[in-house]
């Protein structure tokens, strides 16, 4: 009853809130996956009619405030790309795991490709090759994720 009302969703949207902004060692911050982005990207595609471009724009607007960016610089690029996973969700659900972790990479790297860009657009930023150091991390962390929440979803029953 409580999955019906969207609560598990919420909360594994909040999780990966808490897990952006974790204090990490510096040798491996770098390489801190997206995992708003990721999770966006799993409930859009697993149930677009209910997780959809705003909210990701919600919860990229979350994660401007929590990071202290530009505001509207992470929540325009999540969209983005989430709005790309959700238009063609019905060709990436029948991908393997494995390709669709390169589908997710590729989306990743459009988001900070994007966020780059409008940071530089708005700033004085400059591009180096490390910035896209998390979409290697996403890209191995997607086939984890999704069967976790996978899992969840069909425990739960949300549909």
């Amino acid at each position: 009853m409580l999955a019906n009302n969207g609560i598990i969703i919420v909360f594994s949207l909040l999780l990966a809130l808490i897990a952006s902004i974790m204090p990490m060692p510096l040798g491996v911050d770098a390489f801190r996956p997206d995992w708003v982005l990721v999770v966006v990207i799993y409930w859009s595609i697993a149930l677009p009619n209910r997780v959809n471009v705003v909210t990701a724009w919600v919860m990229g607007f979350m994660l401007d405030v929590l990071l202290g960016s530009t505001l509207g610089v992470h929540a325009a690029a999540m969209a983005l790309s989430v709005y790309i996973a959700t238009v063609n969700f019905q060709k990436i659900r029948n991908f393997s795991l494995w390709q669709q972790a390169i589908i997710v990479g590729v989306l990743a790297a459009l988001y900070h490709l994007l966020v780059f860009w409008l940071q530089r657009f708005l700033s004085d930023v400059v591009f180096l090759p490390s910035y896209l150091y998390p979409v290697l991390t996403t890209i191995v962390l997607w086939p984890w994720v999704f069967l976790l929440l996978r899992k969840v979803r069909r425990h739960f029953k949300i549909s």
